[in-house]
């Protein structure tokens, strides 16, 4: 990893390019960006019900009755349609609850094994200070998370493509197997401010404990100095 670039944050008054499919996705370029790609196992139905389920329960807390069906169908969109003042609470429900499945360790967790995990962060690294800036990343036995910025020309989708479908004919190949590895949605967050690119950062090297893991199970890297010394301006 090259020297420690100068990372910016979400600027409300820019343009913004907003997507849709099972998520939303937000690009502003030049700014950072925590995303989060998994493996095609790493959430079973019974994980989705259950995050399905927390949401229904938060909504009803709030006097707000809809089925899961209805949640379901409208997907990412489904925030679109709340009061103003719930959009932000719900989507942090509706995140937090999402990478608690996640760590809850689902699936084969082939990227326990640290020849996959290699590969990944190889892939990861490989064009570091030319596509994009890395300031760290982690390889988790069924999830990955990087906190980067794209340099210019570069958005967000081509960069995680690159990642996805390589890294998948790579591992699939050394495995001696075929079809498919990553779920193909990215999740991804542009950072707000100085102070959640901290959170973040902290969210991402903190990982392991929170799920149970212990040395070995996985692959941290970071070129970033301690918590407080990155994000806009610094």
């Amino acid at each position: 990893m090259s020297d420690q670039p100068v990372f910016q944050t979400f600027d409300p008054a820019a343009d913004v390019e907003i997507t849709y499919r099972d998520l939303p996705h937000w690009f502003q370029p030049g700014v950072a960006i925590f995303v989060t790609f998994r493996t095609f196992d790493s959430m079973p139905q019974s994980a989705l019900d259950l995050w399905e389920r927390e949401q229904l329960d938060w909504l009803a807390r709030q006097g707000i009755t809809v089925s899961a069906k209805e949640l379901r169908d409208a997907g990412a969109r489904f925030i679109e349609r709340l009061p103003e003042a719930l959009r932000t609470p719900f989507q942090k429900v509706r995140d937090r609850g999402w990478h608690e499945r996640l760590d809850m360790g689902h699936g084969e967790c082939l990227l326990r094994n640290p020849v996959v995990a290699e590969m990944v962060a190889e892939s990861i690294e490989k064009f570091d200070a030319n596509r994009y800036d890395l300031d760290c990343f982690i390889v988790m036995p069924n999830h990955v998370h990087v906190l980067l910025q794209c340099r210019p020309g570069w958005t967000l989708r081509r960069v995680a493509n690159t990642w996805l479908d390589f890294t998948a004919r790579r591992i699939n190949k050394s495995l001696g197997r075929s079809g498919h590895f990553w779920q193909s949605e990215p999740f991804d967050h542009l950072v707000r401010s100085v102070e959640q690119f901290d959170y973040l950062r902290r969210y991402i090297r903190d990982n392991p404990k929170k799920a149970g893991l212990k040395p070995g199970e996985l692959l941290y890297r970071s070129k970033s100095g301690p918590p407080g010394s990155g994000g806009k301006g610094s």
